[in-house]
């Protein structure tokens, strides 16, 4: 078993260069931009005059308005900000909140290629509604593991990686990450147990084939602990990676020390759907005020860095595919009778299930058409007691909405659907 070292590098350096990244990953040029580690760059649009506070001082996304035929949302004073959001795809993420009577959640899309927010959905049983969407305050959960699977495949695995197990389905003992031929009696490969996310796997492969610090590598690169510029300011998805072996691993299977907000889980999707590039995102296209335009969005695609190299996005999309096709998500992607709700259209995503402070958190995290990606998805759920829905049944029918729209063969709107039959 490859000993883990202890870390040297803590959590709190992040924002300096870390020399050991491109000794790990060879051939990424972090040279794209200074924000490849840390260092926040501004939104990209252009501002028509001077004006204080500046354009973006106090937008609201908690209060996005979609009763018109562009979506706006309050900003200082009396401007208003006009968003890319998709009223339609907004209306549908909305209902889908309050029909599924979560505690709290949220829904973000984005337009792969262009970093464009499509939805923006906050949904709060308590008033007044924040806007969820920003906030860190959710466990990463399982979602991690595309942290740690995308750390093994830059250590030499593949998505036919082999491990057995056993035990791990709600926690990992101590003796779980013990192998024993005679009691390991199921096996997986790394992408099965990304999709079905078997928690032990990913624990006794990390043990194995990675230190603590490229963990903290892969996990920084992808967006935790780092200030990822956008439109309105986004709480740091925080990361603190224990010294002890065993916590450690159960850390890199999802349990606990990481935490994530549904901004920072889109922006993980889009990335991996740009094949590592990290593209930056953005909701505000324009804001105005008494006078006329006072700030425009920028309508280019602005790449931020690639953070990690095509090949290695390629195996991690292999592995998330796994979710869909026979994983956790197989059931809400399927209707009872076992046909797909998208007959032609592979998908990748990462579900996550953890519970604390007093509610079951659920993530869906990933993107669409996976080998021609045009969205990626993040939704969080978070409920107290019974439930009615999870995220990934939530996830399913926003796509659902987005596919029927573009006319995919095969894909019916399920909101529509719904209203037929009443």
């Amino acid at each position: 078993m490859r000993r883990w070292k202890a870390a040297v590098l803590a959590v709190a350096l992040v924002g300096v260069t870390l020399p050991f990244v491109k000794d790990s990953v060879p051939g990424l040029d972090f040279r794209l931009s200074k924000v490849a580690f840390g260092e926040p760059e501004g939104p990209r649009g252009t501002e028509m005059r001077k004006v204080m506070p500046p354009p973006l001082h106090d937008v609201d996304l908690a209060k996005i308005d979609v009763r018109g035929d562009v979506a706006t949302a309050p900003a200082h004073g009396d401007r208003v900000a006009e968003l890319t959001v998709s009223p339609k795809l907004q209306r549908a993420a909305n209902r889908l909140l309050r029909d599924g009577a979560v505690a709290e959640g949220a829904i973000v899309v984005t337009d792969v290629k262009t970093g464009r927010v499509l939805v923006w959905a906050n949904y709060s049983e308590e008033a007044p509604l924040r806007d969820l969407a920003r906030e860190s305050f959710a466990p990463s959960a399982s979602v991690f593991k595309i942290v740690t699977g995308t750390a093994l495949v830059e250590n030499g695995l593949v998505p036919s990686t082999r491990e057995c197990y056993r035990g791990g389905k709600s926690r990992i003992d101590d003796g779980d990450l013990i192998r024993d031929e005679r009691r390991d009696k199921w096996c997986a490969t790394l992408s099965e147990a990304m999709g079905r996310s078997l928690n032990v796997v990913f624990a006794r492969l990390a043990m194995d084939h990675l230190e603590k610090d490229e963990i903290l590598s892969a996990a920084t690169r992808l967006g935790w602990e780092r200030e990822i510029p956008f439109d309105v300011p986004i709480e740091k998805s925080r990361l603190e990676l224990p010294d002890e072996p065993n916590e450690l691993a159960r850390t890199a299977a999802g349990f606990w020390h990481s935490t994530l907000s549904p901004f920072q889980a889109a922006n993980l999707a889009t990335t991996i759907a740009n094949g590592g590039e990290m593209v930056q995102l953005s909701i505000v296209d324009k804001v105005k005020d008494a006078e006329g335009d006072i700030y425009r969005g920028s309508t280019e695609r602005h790449v931020l860095g690639r953070v990690i190299d095509e090949k290695t996005a390629r195996a991690v999309t292999t592995m998330m595919e796994s979710t869909v096709d026979g994983g956790t998500s197989y059931q809400t992607f399927h209707d009872r009778s076992g046909r797909a709700y998208f007959p032609e259209t592979k998908i990748a995503g990462k579900t996550g299930t953890l519970e604390g402070k007093g509610y079951l958190f659920t993530w869906w995290v990933g993107f669409a058409p996976s080998d021609a990606p045009e969205v990626a998805v993040s939704v969080l759920v978070a409920n107290r007691g019974d439930w009615r829905v999870k995220a990934t049944q939530v996830a399913s029918d926003i796509l659902r909405v987005y596919f029927a729209d573009k006319g995919r063969k095969g894909v019916t709107d399920p909101i529509a659907s719904k209203a037929v039959r009443n």
